[in-house]
């Protein structure tokens, strides 16, 4: 193993015979047996002759690769760039000194941008690709009949709507939701079982630090009720600790739909919803048997 003043002397015999523009196959067999890593790190920083290059060498790509390893990329990050193949960029900048290790935070800023670059990238693609999955299973639903306006909206009441319990008997509809979509569905569902819409009331679940105006007349557009048919809303009081995702102008809180003398309705839904819960059932059970 060498001592520091003979890779000192080696180095400085190296660099001399590299600015008399000897190649590396020369130097070597002037100084004798030496390896090909030792050689490098004696010659690191020193530019190879020019008459050393290859004929059809890139000289643009390679100027541009060495300017971005002075400026701290790696060799994926500056293949990458450049469209060139890793080990290109390997052959142009590995005379050049390595950068510095970046920080953690460095690093995190760095894979951040690279998360947003690609995101940015891929996003279009992505959303024309769920559009697309949108409209043909759109498609494949149509219009619905009566009957499966039921099933839907008594399976949509059984997820979101009040339901009785052992210790706790219901006698009315109660339904509610955030969605502007689902709402409408379910306003359709309820005129489809012939209940009146001056049975019905309204109330909105909101913070108390939303525009509490502004819900109600979004709410008041989305079922075209009147004024009067809106109870007070329910505001929920605001946790300052508490970083909530629902904000801004789309904001709207949950709207409540009440039934007025719906038990009788409540009991139809019930028996909608059972129904349609075990025909399925069955349906799993059959293809379990038969597999």
């Amino acid at each position: 193993m060498r001592t520091n003043q003979e890779l000192a002397r080696l180095r400085e015999q190296a660099i001399a015979l590299r600015r008399q523009g000897k190649s590396l196959r020369q130097i070597k067999q002037i100084l004798g047996p030496i390896g090909n890593q030792a050689l490098s790190d004696a010659l690191r920083g020193e530019p190879p002759p020019e008459w050393t290059r290859r004929p059809r060498a890139k000289d643009e790509l390679r100027a541009r690769a060495r300017e971005l390893r002075t400026q701290g990329l790696d060799y994926e990050e500056i293949a990458e760039a450049l469209g060139v193949a890793k080990s290109s960029v390997s052959y142009w900048v590995r005379d050049m000194p390595r950068p510095e290790r970046l920080s953690r935070e460095q690093c995190r800023k760095r894979s951040a941008e690279g998360t947003r670059r690609y995101c940015a990238a891929e996003r279009p693609a992505r959303g024309a690709w769920r559009s697309a999955v949108r409209e043909a299973t759109a498609a494949q639903i149509g219009d619905l009949t009566h009957r499966e306006l039921l099933i839907a909206g008594s399976i949509a009441y059984w997820c979101e709507g009040s339901k009785a319990k052992p210790y706790q008997r219901i006698g009315r509809v109660a339904f509610i939701n955030s969605d502007p979509a689902l709402i409408h569905f379910f306003l359709r569902f309820l005129e489809a079982t012939g209940t009146p819409r001056t049975d019905l009331r309204f109330r909105v679940y909101i913070h108390e630090s939303a525009d509490v105006e502004a819900a109600h007349r979004f709410w008041r557009h989305v079922t075209g009720a009147p004024p009067e048919q809106f109870f007070s809303p329910t505001l929920k009081r605001h946790n300052p600790k508490t970083v909530r995702k629902n904000v801004g102008e789309d904001y709207h809180g949950c709207l409540r739909i009440d039934v007025y003398r719906s038990a009788a309705l409540y009991r139809k839904i019930e028996g909608w919803a059972a129904a349609s819960m075990a025909v399925s059932r069955s349906a799993t059970q059959v293809r379990t048997t038969s597999l």
